[in-house]
């Protein structure tokens, strides 16, 4: 029998606000543990929850650049269940009325575009962290993270393959990131995706029982995790046997799924109105203000790129993937107006030196300035794209101008014609028999002569200049 996956996927999107949803402690993270709590995030008696204007903000500018209807009326209930990490009892979310409902996203998978429907997008508060350690008979609670802000962004059951939930959990992602929303952060769980995964023989118009998975924490796990629940799940079925409705780990080391706990449903978790938090009002007028302020979105940037710069779609969506990768490209681009030479080596050079320091592109020791002055070196002549290449990893660390460490270097490129005569007249005298081979056509020979030029010139002379002036000669 043949199967059809069918997936729908949650995402908890930490919001960057700087102090918790409902109290004033701070969203820091990595500090000592239990240090950011308060009686408002510890759920102590007596205490009575605030609601976080910029969380309310952040969620409407990202429900309206995932085109999702603003509620204008939006509730906050309690989801009632017990865990240690959960100090109330309780985690105030929202339920009847989020703040944001039925949008969207586009996709491409490949070169097929394919809209992801999203169902809902409601404000919450995170729980704490439970720590497992080695060697210990128990466990130990940090409620620092209780009480953050989170943004639960919930999708249709509209995707078939791993690949199409990557392509959606990039896309959305990059969205976040550009509002400056999220920071996108999935070892640190600042963007933490759950997909919800079953299976149901080709045509048939039922859904299967779910499973969900948890403790995924990059999109490389997330397709594994994906692919290796589709055959574990077709194999069940296969045998005959029954898919259970589970939430299951994602076991990096043995990259296997397994069962953590039976799926509740929502009426396990009694949900009923916060009566601490009144009904939020959202006017149309305020949420226009945030609809007219939007940035320029990555997929509507990268069309743009390709427009405007005939760039590759490639090198766009790569570069557009990040706000701050794409404004330092335009950066430069308004300073060098070759597109693609900029493109090459933002993506390349840059790129990887930034990766190796961990440094982000609105980082970058090298300004968009320093590189074009670099760039305008090769393109006058006055260096070849070899000595640029060479010397990127002192400009990137030293904060030296390209023309001070070409100058203390000694590096700037001959293309005197006179010099290169020279040259090139001592390099056909020492090679007789490779002249020879090239007179008799072996035209290959030249890149042979070149390298030869170079060598005696110390890498200095022009390629360009090199080649001209030799064929002339031989020929």
């Amino acid at each position: 029998m043949i199967f059809e996956t069918v997936i729908g996927v949650e995402v908890h999107a930490q919001l960057r606000t700087a102090s918790k949803m409902f109290c004033g402690c701070g969203t820091t993270f990595g500090l000592s543990a239990n240090s950011r709590t308060c009686p408002v995030c510890l759920g102590l008696p007596g205490s009575l929850p605030v609601i976080n204007r910029t969380a309310v903000e952040m969620a409407v500018r990202a429900g309206l650049a995932l085109n999702c209807t603003i509620t204008a009326s939006n509730q906050f209930a309690r989801k009632n269940y017990f865990y240690p990490d959960l100090p109330k009892g309780y985690q105030i979310s929202q339920y009847e009325s989020p703040i944001c409902q039925d949008g969207w996203i586009e996709i491409r998978d490949g070169n097929e575009a394919k809209r992801i429907s999203i169902r809902r997008a409601h404000l919450e508060e995170d729980a704490g962290k439970s720590i497992h350690e080695t060697g210990t008979n128990g466990s130990r609670v940090d409620l620092n993270r209780a009480g953050t802000p989170l943004l639960e962004i919930v999708t249709e059951p509209d995707m078939r393959s791993a690949d199409e939930v990557v392509a959606y959990l990039k896309g959305l992602r990059d969205i976040l990131m550009y509002l400056n929303v999220c920071d996108g952060n999935m070892e640190e769980g600042s963007f933490r995706c759950e997909p919800n995964l079953s299976l149901r023989p080709s045509g048939q118009k039922e859904f299967g029982t779910k499973v969900e998975l948890k403790n995924i924490n990059s999109f490389k796990y997330v397709k594994d995790a994906i692919e290796y629940e589709i055959k574990r799940q077709t194999k069940v079925l296969t045998e005959g046997g029954r898919i259970r409705q589970e939430t299951r780990l994602w076991n990096i080391d043995r990259g296997e799924t397994a069962i953590m706990r039976s799926k509740e449903e929502a009426h396990d978790y009694r949900y009923f109105p916060d009566p601490d938090l009144v009904p939020l009002k959202l006017e149309k007028e305020w949420v226009d203000g945030f609809r007219n302020g939007l940035p320029e979105l990555p997929t509507v940037r990268t069309k743009r790129f390709v427009s405007d710069y005939e760039l590759p779609e490639y090198d766009a969506a790569i570069l557009t993937a990040s706000k701050a990768m794409a404004d330092y490209f335009e950066a430069c681009v308004t300073q060098f107006s070759q597109p693609k030479t900029v493109s090459n080596w933002v993506m390349g050079e840059l790129t990887r030196e930034l990766n190796n320091s961990r440094t982000d592109f609105s980082a970058s020791p090298v300004t968009p300035e320093r590189l074009v002055r670099l760039l305008r070196l090769v393109d006058t002549g006055a260096i070849s794209l070899k000595v640029a290449r060479e010397i990127f990893p002192e400009l990137y660390s030293s904060g030296k101008t390209p023309e001070q460490i070409v100058q203390e270097k000694g590096l700037t490129q001959v293309s005197d014609e006179g010099t290169l005569v020279r040259i090139i007249e001592e390099v056909l005298s020492t090679n007789p028999v490779q002249v020879a081979q090239f007179k008799e056509g072996k035209q290959q020979v030249l890149g042979f002569l070149v390298g030869q030029v170079m060598k005696a010139s110390g890498g200095k002379a022009n390629p360009g200049k090199v080649n001209e002036l030799l064929r002339k000669r031989v020929e």
